[in-house]
């Protein structure tokens, strides 16, 4: 008797590891909910002195921290665990790179929404996650201002990196001033505004965040230097500067909402201004599996499909009277599209 030969080993050992790929991801999830990692920023412990600060109960604790040591998250030595270098710079409360934010938002918001994918495919929106986000929700969102602590974490994962990219790739030389529209808590406007000392910044953002921009501010030192000016940017007058900065903004709103808000910054702008944007933006020649899952992810949470391409950003941007002078991809985490555009 012939038998079929079984498909390679593998194979189907990649697909297994493919379908258990959330063990990984709430076990990291769990270990930043349980301030595991800041307990152990002051130094190594052994498990039962694990279980006992953290008042965790079950046998498996032991388990629990060994697969974060099988994951680089965690080091072993004999009885005692303590923080990889990756886990002390990133997962750390109050690091400068801190990323706990946005995986507790992973773990309490974004988890649920993909567990509800399939119905969302067939029902055609996303059944939860969308309403925190749009026009509508956002001021709602932001009215319990230790939720909105929470959010502003989040986003300042992102944020940060992106400064940098931006303080680094964008030629400030020619600006004495710029304003980030959507710009929450102010992150990335006073990470750049440390970066370059000669810059004056501004974040224009719901006028909730106030009180969390103005602690920021003061936390970095840069009263003086950087605002915040609290309103809609669709409707109140946009402070005047040198320079733009929007990311991750334009795709919330329908597209005559979109070219209103370029238009608007156009007027803003003195002849020479800068137009500044990054986000999500589709490109056939650089698409990755991770780029792929990002925009699945964002039209999830917003409860559409909003991603664009980065010809389609140009094409507005130029529709809007301005000349496109740069347009390369950042190193940030999500890869995002830099345009920077110029006023005539």
């Amino acid at each position: 008797m012939t038998t079929t030969p079984l498909a390679p080993v593998a194979q189907a050992r990649s697909l297994l590891q493919l379908t258990t790929a959330y063990h990984q991801a709430k076990a990291l999830h769990s270990a930043v909910e349980l301030g595991l990692f800041d307990l152990l920023a002051d130094g190594p412990a052994t498990a039962e002195e694990v279980k006992d600060r953290l008042r965790i109960v079950h046998p498996l604790a032991k388990e629990f921290l060994d697969a974060l040591v099988a994951l680089e998250l965690l080091e072993a030595d004999g009885d005692r665990y303590r923080n990889s270098p990756a886990a002390q710079a990133f997962l750390v409360s109050g690091a400068s790179e801190y990323l706990g934010g946005t995986v507790l938002q992973h773990a309490r918001k974004h988890y649920h929404v993909w567990a509800g994918l399939t119905t969302a495919l067939q029902e055609g929106e996303a059944g939860s996650g969308a309403e925190a986000h749009g026009p509508e929700a956002y001021p709602k969102h932001y009215e319990d201002l230790e939720r909105a602590r929470q959010v502003m974490a989040h986003f300042d994962t992102f944020s940060s990196f992106t400064a940098e990219e931006l303080a680094r790739r964008v030629d400030w030389s020619g600006y004495g001033s710029f304003i980030d529209i959507g710009g929450a808590r102010g992150n990335l406007a006073t990470r750049v505004a440390l970066a370059h000392p000669h810059l004056h910044g501004a974040v224009f953002d719901l006028p909730a965040l106030a009180p969390l921009a103005g602690e920021l501010i003061r936390e970095r030192g840069l009263e003086g230097r950087v605002r915040f000016h609290g309103g809609d940017f669709l409707t109140d007058p946009l402070p005047s500067a040198d320079a733009v900065v929007t990311g991750h903004v334009l795709p919330d709103w329908p597209v005559p909402q979109r070219r209103k808000l370029l238009a608007r910054i156009h007027e803003a702008l003195p002849s020479g201004g800068a137009l500044v944007v990054y986000d999500l933006m589709t490109d056939p020649a650089t698409t990755t599996v991770h780029d792929v899952l990002q925009r699945l992810n964002h039209g999830l949470i917003r409860g559409d499909s909003s991603s664009s391409s980065v010809e389609e950003y140009r094409a507005e941007i130029e529709e809007a009277g301005f000349r496109v002078r740069q347009a390369e991809r950042i190193d940030n985490l999500l890869g995002d599209w830099l345009i920077v555009a110029v006023k005539p």
